[in-house]
């Protein structure tokens, strides 16, 4: 494969790998995450709002698929992005642990003053929290073509070269 390079010709530069206190502040400030189950032998990619709490992720959900497979015991992956055109720069932070069920009164009183609200209407009553056994993440420079064109809402057509 050959090396990506820049409109300009020029290589782009390496993904700089996150620190855990960097990927934690990512985290912190993204909106909205990806959570990954698996169920049934398949993944499963389910989009959720969050909020950091005593250095894990904490969602609410209805009952179905995200919070049975959730609670299957297997591992689970949760995901954040983004970008900051000012800087040119995107990130990726990726947790891997297993979510568990906040059941002990204390846990569930204290999650309930958690500034956490569902954006889909409905009963979420299911408060979750991701214990992540493992944090990654990197960042890299956005080069300038993408920035003129894929993050401006235009997309440039492919050439071959």
């Amino acid at each position: 494969m050959l090396p990506i390079k820049d409109d300009a010709g020029t290589p782009a530069a390496k993904p700089v790998e996150l620190t855990s206190n960097q990927c934690w502040d990512y985290i912190r400030k993204a909106e909205i995450g990806r959570l990954a189950v698996i169920t049934d032998a398949h993944p499963e990619i389910f989009p959720i709002n969050f909020v950091v709490d005593r250095g894990s992720v904490v969602f609410r959900t209805a009952e179905g698929t995200k919070l049975r497979a959730a609670l299957e015991g297997g591992a689970v992956a949760f995901e954040v992005d983004g970008y900051d055109d000012r800087l040119g720069l995107a990130w990726s932070v990726v947790l891997k642990g297993r979510a568990v069920a906040l059941k002990s009164i204390e846990e569930v009183l204290a999650s309930e003053e958690l500034p956490l609200f569902p954006w889909q209407s409905g009963e979420k009553n299911h408060f979750m929290r991701i214990e992540p056994a493992e944090t990654s993440g990197r960042s890299f420079q956005i080069n300038g073509a993408a920035r003129r064109h894929y993050l401006r809402g235009t997309k440039p057509q492919p050439t071959i070269e």
